[in-house]
């Protein structure tokens, strides 16, 4: 699969004369990104999970070879935090049958005020199939812990790597493939900001890196004011082509 790199959403008016024309009804805006970019990380399923159809809908809308990954829901991350998953494992994993060649990560985004609990953790991790790729996104430090990662590559699951204001930037692979999300560089906001070239140029040699370990890599960007995250994204692709 290799390195795929994207950004969080697709459908934003600000990005008209960015990605799309002005004007572009918000159910064309997807056909526009995918001439572009062959992944996309999806955050509405977080404030509202989608019905299976819209899951079979978009495996039949995305062309071959592009990925969607989604964001776990915030019943399950916020309200729940991750506390009797059943219910809702079941519906996530009825969605990932319908997306079938289209399906990418599973992004779990714990709350900033979740702490480390590792027997949740695993209860978790364990009700969900083998064949789901699941990236876990921790916000409370108390996670950062060389057992937590060792708890992770033992379920292959991905640490989710974050650049943005206020939070960790720890580069540990615990999965087959990396997963990072660029929340923007600004140092008190997040979500805001451009990256710059030499920032870019960074990463590119981290993801360099990763991909001489054998990993696949997924880079999403979430500065998404302004068009930013759709420039970045551009950028970071030129620099990873050149080598």
């Amino acid at each position: 699969m290799g390195t795929r790199v994207g950004t969080s959403g697709w459908s934003y008016e600000h990005w008209e004369h960015v990605l799309y024309p002005v004007g572009t009804a918000s159910r064309n805006r997807l056909d526009y990104y995918v001439k572009e970019f062959d992944t996309v990380e999806l955050n509405a399923s977080f404030y509202r999970w989608p019905r299976d159809a819209s899951f079979a809908s978009w495996r039949h809308r995305l062309p071959e070879g592009f990925v969607l990954s989604v964001k776990a829901p915030r019943g399950l991350t916020h309200g729940k935090r991750l506390y009797a998953p059943e219910a809702w494992v079941g519906r996530i994993t009825s969605a990932w049958h319908e997306l079938g060649a289209r399906r990418g990560v599973l992004l779990v985004q714990l709350p900033p005020g979740m702490e480390r609990d590792d027997g949740r953790l695993a209860y978790f991790l364990d009700m969900l199939p083998e064949w789901i790729s699941v990236a876990v996104e921790f916000r409370h430090d108390s996670w950062n812990d060389d057992a937590i990662y060792a708890r992770l590559e033992r379920y292959r699951t991905a640490y989710c790597i974050m650049s943005g204001a206020q939070l960790p930037c720890i580069l540990r692979a615990t999965a087959p493939f990396v997963y990072v999300r660029m929340h923007g560089p600004d140092h008190h906001n997040l979500y805001g900001g451009s990256y710059s070239e030499q920032d870019l140029r960074w990463w590119a040699d981290r993801i360099t890196e990763w991909e001489a370990m054998g990993k696949d890599v997924f880079v999403y960007f979430n500065n998404d004011g302004g068009g930013n995250a759709v420039r970045n994204a551009r950028t970071l692709r030129t620099l990873l082509a050149r080598g």
